[in-house]
This record gives structure tokens, C-alpha cells and sequence, in this order.
């Protein structure tokens, strides 16, 4: 059996891959450093928020504090996530812990679709039996809010957006900066004609695009914890791919494509050769096709010269 990245091929792929090793670190390092900012931002501003609705009586932005707070610990989860994935593989943890970015962003998805019922829950309450709401004090916070999460979701922005991790950061910030509008269009509103109904009704409509965006966030994640295959990956075409262009394969079966966090692609399969092919020509071929092809740097192949029990179009199942 014969594993793609602990010999590579060629001094030029060696150094190929310590660049591309090194460029993603950085990557992560600069994602790592976006989160922390966003987090302490976050968190700072809850507290203003969370008093700002009291004291104004307003249910967009307590909601939004509500949906700060949850935010803030989801951003301080990414950050430590983003930490531990840093950790080398161990005997026990023989691919690192990049994975726990993935668990994070699913974690984050159950806390926003949390948050989200808790919201429209409230404002149902609120609506039938409104209170009595400061249209100007909830103005000032909830425009303070707004710079706060514009100016997080503009750092956040900057980073890698293929990782869930990072995209669950995102969407945290975004659900916040879609509270602060609601609640500046709520306290305009209030101020013009009195009418505090406003205020729980924009904060189920932003409750309900949070809830698209978190269900959308929590499918995915799940389906990278269940070794779903990439949505850009087409397993069986990789597989005919690679049966119809390298030479000495005959077929490719007991194919698996799977990621650990959405970022990087890994692969095991069987490759059937041909009567008198050179096994080890074969493997590298296949790598490189499916490192330059499909984007799979991460491959296990286990060549073989006859079909064994069950070989024949193994890579269907």
C-alpha cells in the first residue's frame, strides 16, 4: 500500500508541497488571528447591546445580543479550533485534529438555529402583548452595532472561505449585522409613527434568513462528519477517468473520496492492472493524475492483478 504524502516523487514535487504546505499555514495563522479580532469585538459589544434593550425595552436588540453572545462563544470555539488543528498527528490522532473545525461549524449551525427559534418565539410573545419601546437610545446602539459587525464581517471576509470553520464565523457575523439593520429600520420606524409592532416583526424575518443560512451551514458539516464526498468531487468519474487515461489500469475499484474539513480532499482506492505493468509506475501516474486533474494530493492505492471476489465495478458501491 503506498501513501501519497510521505515520499514524494520528485525533489521538484517535494518542494511543491513544502510551499503549499507552508502557504496554508500562513493561511490558517491569518484566519486564526481574524477570528480572535472578531471574537473580542464581539463579545465587547454584546454587553453594550444586551443593557441597550434593556433599557430601551426592544426586542431587536436584545435579540441581537442574544444571537452576540452565542455568537461570541461560536468565534471563541472557531478560534480554539483553529489552534487545535495546528497540533501534529499523533499514534492515537493519526490525522491531526483538523476535524474539529468541521465539528465547531456544526456546533455553531445548532447554535444559530437555537437562537434563531428562541427569536421568533419571543416576538410572537411580544407582538400580541407589545411593551413599550425608546425609539431614539435603541437608534444609537443599534447603529453602533452595525459598525461593530460591518467592521467584523470585513476582517472576516478576508480569509478562507472554503473552510467551514471560517464560513460559520461568517455567517455568525452576518446574522448579527442583519439584526443591528432590523433593529435601526424597527427604531426608525418607532420614532416616526409609534407603531412598536415593528419590532418583533423584523426579528423574525431575520431570524428566518439566519435559519436558512445555519440549516444550510449544519447539512454540510454533517455530511463531512458522515465521509460524505466533496459536492465538487464525482467519485465514479474520477474513477473511469483514471481507467481510461493511465496506462497499465484496467480498472479502479473500492474508491473512497472524503475531507476532513472541507478544505482538503483524500482518497483510497484499488487500481486493477494490467498483465505486466509496472505497479510502481502505475501508483505514481495515478497520483499525479489525481493530484493535477481533481485536486487530491492525499491518495492510498493498493495495486492489484487480478479482480478477487466481488472485483468487477467495485467503485459503483
Amino acid at each position: 500500500m503506498s501513501h501519497s504524502h510521505d515520499h514524494p516523487d520528485t525533489v521538484d514535487e517535494a518542494h511543491a508541497a513544502g510551499n503549499a504546505h507552508g502557504h496554508d499555514h500562513d493561511l490558517r495563522g491569518a484566519d486564526k488571528n481574524r477570528v480572535l479580532l472578531v471574537a473580542l469585538l464581539t463579545g465587547g459589544f454584546m454587553v453594550i447591546e444586551a443593557l441597550g434593550g434593556v433599557l430601551t425595552g426592544s426586542l431587536a436588540l436584545l435579540a441581537d445580543a442574544g444571537h452576540m453572545l452565542t455568537d461570541s462563544i461560536a468565534l471563541w470555539l472557531a478560534w480554539w479550533a483553529f489552534r487545535l488543528a495546528e497540533r501534529p498527528a499523533t499514534g492515537r490522532h493519526t490525522y491531526g485534529y483538523g476535524r474539529v473545525k468541521t465539528l465547531v461549524a456544526y456546533t455553531n449551525g445548532v447554535g444559530i438555529f437555537v437562537i434563531a427559534l428562541w427569536i421568533v418565539y419571543e416576538a410572537v410573545t411580544r407582538f400580541f402583548s407589545p411593551g413599550p419601546v425608546l425609539g431614539g437610545p435603541m437608534l444609537l446602539v443599534a447603529l453602533a452595532g452595525l459598525a461593530v459587525n460591518i467592521g467584523g464581517f470585513l476582517i472576516l471576509r478576508g480569509g478562507n472561505r472554503e473552510s467551514l470553520n471560517m464560513r460559520g464565523a461568517i455567517l455568525h457575523v452576518l446574522g448579527d449585522l442583519l439584526g443591528s439593520v432590523a433593529a435601526i429600520v424597527a427604531a426608525l420606524v418607532i420614532l416616526a409613527t409609534g407603531w412598536t409592532p415593528i419590532d418583533p416583526i423584523l426579528s423574525v424575518l431575520v431570524a428566518v434568513l439566519i435559519l436558512s443560512t445555519a440549516w444550510s451551514l449544519m447539512r454540510e458539516a454533517a455530511h463531512l462528519l458522515l465521509e460524505g464526498a466533496p459536492a465538487n468531487i464525482d467519485r465514479d468519474g474520477i474513477a473511469a477517468d483514471l481507467a481510461a487515461n493511465v496506462e497499465g489500469v484496467k480498472e479502479i475499484n473500492h474508491m473512497h473520496v472524503w475531507s476532513l474539513d472541507g478544505e482538503k480532499t483524500l482518497a483510497t482506492l484499488n487500481a486493477r492492472l494490467a498483465e505486466g505493468a509496472n505497479p510502481i509506475a502505475a501508483v505514481t501516474a495515478i497520483k499525479s493524475r489525481l493530484a493535477a486533474k481533481h485536486g487530491i494530493d492525499h491518495a492510498t492505492v493498493e495495486p492489484e492483478f487480478s479482480t478477487g471476489a466481488g472485483g468487477e465495478n467495485e467503485h459503483r458501491h
